[in-house]
């Protein structure tokens, strides 16, 4: 009996030893019999987003990008961009010219006359917009560039587009601004408006979607000519009136291609979708609420705005005839010179 004890009690010491050894002095596995334990790997943390600074007039130009700029307050966007929105085109190119902003969407002119300001630091990414313009009236006079002679004519975009657009289409047809014809200038398209209403000017010059919200407001407005017609009657053909362009600083560009090429692919989707018969209603809804117009007349507005995107060779070929034929009408419209090979962004 007593060695039966002694042997019983060496066994249940040996137990004993094992079950610290295989149980109490290893941590507990959460793991079920027979599966096979993945490795602890830690999340990777998400790559950071680059930053790009965009600015756009508030017009046709600012529609393009309504989808991007929606895109990238969900987070969703390949880049963290920050925006603004301006009612001029001076508040613009001074942001280009000392590097607050990266991108910029300013009038085709304006994008050759900061290239040459700032000694080639500027470059031509896009073509966005094309012809917009149109004068209006309030009486029944204008039926022709010939019937503008001795008028007064309010206007936007002094020193870009608008006004070389306007001048050399007034030469073409025998007149001459500031002698023939008379045009002041205002800073924004909505000083316009009262003035018409009031009475105290009868013609105006004024690129969609203004226009369409001026005949909106005002029953007694009517669209007198398609300053896009005139453009293609005074050049026969030579050129397309281009009105609005992206450009991008150089150092940007040079420093950070990827972002900027997601960018042109993300602002191209977004033009699509504001030219979209589907994806119309939407971008309508967007310019209300970016506080563009009205969600009623953005839908009128939008078809008749000439919205596009154009690169590459495409872009070049439109651009430079465009600039060519203002430099052939006034060198200053466009800088002094036309801009070299280098001024035009290729991927």
């Amino acid at each position: 009996m007593k060695k039966t004890s002694k042997i019983g009690r060496i066994l249940a010491l040996a137990l004993a030893a094992a079950l610290v050894f295989s149980g109490c002095g290893a941590p507990k596995s959460d793991v079920p019999p027979n599966s096979q334990e993945t490795p602890n790997t830690q999340p990777q943390e998400e790559k950071e987003k680059p930053a790009v600074r965009v600015a756009a007039l508030k017009g046709p130009t600012a529609i393009g990008m309504l989808n991007l700029m929606e895109s990238s307050d969900k987070g969703e966007a390949a880049n963290t961009y920050t925006f603004t929105l301006a009612g001029a085109p001076d508040e613009i190119v001074g942001k280009v010219a000392t590097g607050e902003v990266d991108i910029a969407a300013v009038p085709t002119n304006l994008a050759s006359v900061l290239y040459a300001k700032t000694k080639g630091q500027v470059q031509l990414a896009a073509l966005n917009t094309l012809g917009v313009l149109y004068i209006v009236e309030t009486g029944d006079a204008v039926h022709s560039v010939a019937d503008l002679e001795g008028k007064t004519i309010a206007a936007t975009g002094q020193n870009a587009t608008p006004e070389y657009a306007l001048n050399l289409i007034l030469e073409k047809n025998g007149l001459k601004a500031g002698e023939t014809v008379t045009v002041e200038y205002k800073q924004e398209h909505a000083e316009i408006a009262p003035l018409l209403a009031s009475g105290q000017v009868e013609i105006a010059l004024l690129p969609q979607p203004f226009v369409t919200s001026l005949l909106a407001q005002n029953e007694n407005v009517r669209v007198a000519l398609d300053v896009t017609q005139e453009w293609d009657k005074a050049v026969e053909g030579a050129s397309q009136l281009t009105m609005g362009a992206l450009v991008v600083r150089r150092e940007f560009a040079e420093n950070n291609k990827e972002a900027l090429n997601a960018f042109l692919a993300e602002y191209k989707t977004s033009v699509e979708m504001a030219t979209g018969e589907d994806t119309l209603a939407h971008t309508a809804q967007l310019a209300e609420q970016y506080d563009i117009m009205k969600e009623a007349i953005a839908l009128k507005a939008i078809p008749q705005c000439n919205i596009t995107f154009i690169e590459g060779e495409e872009m070049e070929q439109i651009a430079s005839g465009f600039l060519t034929v203002l430099f052939e009408a006034n060198p200053q419209s466009v800088g002094g010179a036309l801009p070299d090979e280098a001024f035009y962004y290729k991927k």
